[in-house]
């Protein structure tokens, strides 16, 4: 997560990081997916965010317990990913009507078939709108929780890592 942090600051792709690190895409996309890499690798990609190499490498591979990125960048991550997602996902709606809008006025323009298709896709768009910008929140985290508790019977909380000091239990130590 570290690599990705650093290179989202940096305003760069994976591409580019890729391109001005020596390394390819597809090391960089293992690297930020928490796969771990070679020295040479993380040498290279010290060298291009100048930091130290250590950094990169304690931050990589404890993708769910890394220390580095806040709670509140990691929701911000999250809901860049969702934009990025709707956004891919309008945009191959309007291409592929486009190209349909073509096909249909070439083959039957009597009849504007795409209309069905449009409304259809459309409807899917919308309700992806509705969720990305937090219009409706239908299934959110707070519905699983819900649906978590009604199963267990129970209320639920996500396990807290414990601490194992002489301070949390002082018996413990003290034999």
């Amino acid at each position: 997560m570290m690599v990705r942090k650093l290179r989202i600051q940096h305003g760069w792709s994976q591409e580019h990081l890729a391109e001005i690190s020596g390394l390819s895409v597809r090391t960089v996309q293992r690297i930020e997916g928490g796969k771990g890499a070679g020295l040479e690798s993380y040498k290279s990609l010290a060298a291009v965010f100048e930091v130290d190499i250590e950094l990169l490498q304690e931050g990589e591979p404890h993708m769910t317990t890394d220390t580095n990125i806040t709670e509140e960048e990691k929701d911000a991550i999250e809901h860049v990913k969702k934009l990025k997602s709707f956004y891919q996902c309008l945009t191959y709606y309007i291409v592929t009507l486009i190209f349909l809008t073509m096909v249909n006025l070439f083959v039957s323009p009597g009849y504007l078939w795409v209309i069905w298709v449009a409304i259809g896709w459309g409807i899917s768009i919308l309700y992806g709108a509705l969720k990305t910008f937090k219009f409706v929140e239908i299934f959110d985290t707070g519905w699983e929780k819900k649906q978590i508790e009604k199963r267990l019977g129970r209320p639920w909380a996500k396990p807290v890592k414990a601490k194992n000091t002489a301070q949390d239990n002082p018996d413990q130590y003290n034999h």
